[in-house]
């Protein structure tokens, strides 16, 4: 029946070889195989041939192996589970690329042999439009398994044999490649296309399991990546508590070895009773919890915060836990609360002997970490001083945290220096609370009015300057600090401590680098230059035009005795400057003080030098013309009187014109 089918199929492929239309058999000729030996005559294909006409060489058949080396690594286990089940049948079970390259092939030796005369070998192109109608090269076109027999091959060379492919598709519906069997003609069964269509269809499956765990592996490097990119210390636990990773932050964070970790209890990193335990017997969400422990690793103190995991069912398999330094905490808290010094030494103005003495000890004082007291009276600028030693010493980058003594509660003050622990008292919240202290980790402490901190809170702060450790109100755990502090008072300490208001060992340890502040009314000639600063700044932000001060009010200025120092004389151009009608301040914008001040001096005359600075031509015409020619409003404006103004107009010529 074989070679009855054979020569029908024969006959057909000889008529069509003479006539381009197969002969009278056209019964036992599929139309698939028909339409296939009119595209391969079309091609120019001689179907003659006894060998495939086109063979890569070594180099070209090597370079498409390299880079096919996936699709060849994916199938060839299931080519050589394949020839298994045939093995001494006389069969070769091959892989085409998607081009119909024959890239490897397995077989009996004596069929590989036969294979050989006919160049059915690695490299040989079984592409339609290069060797006409075959299995592979028609698997490959029609994208389905199909199964050519003897003459049904367009190359006669190819007429003994029959040769079973599919294709292998890949995940976008494209080719990849072909497997096809191939033996005798004598050998053909319906069967062996069932083999190589399981054998494609395992290739398949392999490639959708080994995208899907490529894809697998991506996303576990972003995650990877995400986790070591993230600065706080990240744990996954499984639903018993055990981690399944952590991020090295979290490793340096909790002093542990990255690779040793995976597999122990949180219980055994953290000790017992900690936050996570909790949260994960609970199943609840946990945010920025304060924990500290002290274990054989060393001392951990961080934040806590946890966020359950669910799985579709609503069971609980796992947690996510983030852990931060306290330092960093503290750092962020800081930042958020505007806890930075925003003056230098370039912001102090002046160029007093005595001042510029005094900046120059605390320049000196600025380049250790020394405690530094200010003294001096209110207003002379101590906070100004504490902030610019700050940002010019090695701590300018931490935090720079200002406390007011005289302003906090006596039963506050503790906790707002040392914080205090959970449950030191009613509606203490949970984990506690940090201290101004553990907030500044790093920076600088200004403790301002000293003189007025409370003498059990003294013995606090002395442990501080002390051993560098703080305890908060409550708590029993001690935790380390890295702080300087800068202290300023308007007392008299050493006078304070004979009348038993300020302990005697705590002035000795805040008396190490004193810096006396000077007043402003000894140092006059910095008067003005600070008042026009002042001005400058005041009229920006007020969006007033003043330019300047009259005479009068600069003579008033510089008498004054400034009892409140800088900070009266800012005070004072401040109401000024809200007060101001004209382009120039008057003693009368000043305040009533300076009125009374005043009294004894004369407006006038106005020497003619100190006239032709404060009132030149442009100054007085700008204002004639806006008080529109009327000379006594123009004159209020000015500052001046009216007789004053008649004779700067004569000065400069502009009486007659008028």
């Amino acid at each position: 029946m074989v070679h009855l089918l054979s020569d029908h199929l024969y006959q057909a492929w000889l008529e069509f070889q003479r006539q381009g239309r197969a002969g009278i058999n056209q019964e036992h000729l599929r139309p698939e195989i028909a339409e296939s030996w009119r595209r391969s005559r079309q091609a120019g294909i001689k179907s003659e041939l006894k060998k495939v006409p086109l063979v890569l060489g070594k180099e070209e058949l090597f370079s498409r192996r390299r880079e096919r080396e996936e699709l060849i690594n994916l199938a060839t286990p299931y080519l050589k589970s394949l020839y298994s089940f045939v093995q001494g049948s006389g069969f070769i079970v091959s892989l085409v690329d998607e081009e119909g390259y024959l890239l490897e092939s397995v077989g009996d030796p004596e069929t590989l042999r036969l294979a050989r005369e006919c160049r059915l070998v690695p490299g040989a192109c079984l592409a339609e439009g290069v060797s006409g109608t075959n299995a592979t090269g028609l698997a490959l076109r029609l994208l389905r398994p199909i199964q050519v027999f003897a003459a049904e091959h367009y190359l006669e060379g190819l007429h003994p044999w029959t040769c079973s492919a599919a294709p292998i598709m890949g995940l976008a519906g494209q080719p990849l490649g072909a497997i096809s069997m191939t033996g005798s003609f004598e050998k053909v069964h319906s069967h062996t296309l069932g083999m190589v269509v399981a054998a494609t269809q395992a290739i398949e499956g392999q490639l959708k399991i080994n995208r899907a765990l490529e894809r697998m592996t991506v996303l576990n490097r972003y995650q990877s990546a995400i986790m070591e990119a993230i600065s706080e210390g990240l744990l996954a636990l499984d639903e018993q508590g055990r981690v399944t990773r952590l991020n090295q932050a979290a490793a340096r964070i909790l002093r542990l070895n990255s690779e040793g970790a995976i597999g122990q209890k949180i219980d055994e990193i953290l000790g017992e009773g900690n936050p996570v335990s909790r949260a994960l017997t609970r199943a609840e969400e946990i945010s920025e919890e304060e924990w500290q422990q002290e274990s054989w690793r060393g001392q951990i103190h961080c934040t806590v915060s946890c966020r359950p995991i669910y799985n579709s069912q609503q069971r609980l398999v796992g947690m996510v836990v983030v852990v931060r330094e306290i330092q960093k905490v503290r750092q962020l808290v800081s930042k958020m609360v505007g806890a930075r010094a925003r003056f230098s030494f370039n912001d102090l103005i002046g160029t007093n002997p005595a001042f510029l003495r005094t900046v120059e000890l605390a320049r000196q004082a600025a380049r250790s970490n020394s405690t530094v007291l200010l003294l001096g009276e209110s207003g002379t600028g101590k906070e100004v001083f504490a902030q610019a030693i700050h940002n010019a010493g090695p701590r300018a980058s931490g935090p720079f945290i200002a406390i007011n003594c005289a302003a906090l509660p006596r039963e506050l003050i503790g906790s707002e220096l040392f914080g205090y622990a959970e449950g030191a008292f009613t509606g203490a919240k949970r984990g506690g609370n940090s201290g101004k202290f553990e907030l500044a980790d790093g920076g600088t402490v200004f403790l301002d009015e000293i003189g007025e901190m409370p003498l059990e809170m003294q013995a606090h702060l002395l442990r501080v300057l002390q051993e560098r450790t703080v305890m908060r109100i409550g708590g029993q755990q001690v935790i380390p600090v890295d702080v300087r502090v800068i202290a300023a008072t308007n007392k008299n300490l050493r006078e304070e401590v004979e009348k038993g208001r300020f302990r005697l060992d705590l002035y000795y340890r805040l008396n190490v680098l004193t810096i006396q502040m000077v007043p402003l009314r000894q140092r006059p000639d910095d008067i003005m230059p600070l008042a026009r600063f002042f001005l400058q700044q005041l009229t920006e932000r007020l969006g007033k035009q003043i330019r300047g001060f009259h005479p009068r009010a600069e003579e008033l200025l510089v008498r004054y005795s400034w009892p409140g120092n800088v900070r009266e004389l800012e005070n004072v151009i401040e109401r000024a400057v809200n007060v101001a009608q004209g382009p120039w301040l008057t003693p009368a914008e000043l305040g009533p003080e300076f009125l009374m001040e005043g009294k004894s001096l004369r407006l006038e005359p106005v020497n003619s030098k100190t006239m032709r600075r404060s009132l030149d031509e442009e100054t007085i015409l700008n204002t004639i013309k806006r008080c529109q020619g009327n000379l006594a409003r123009a004159a209020r404006e000015l500052g001046v009187a009216r007789s004053t103004l008649y004779r700067r107009l004569e000065q400069l010529g502009l009486l007659r014109d008028r």
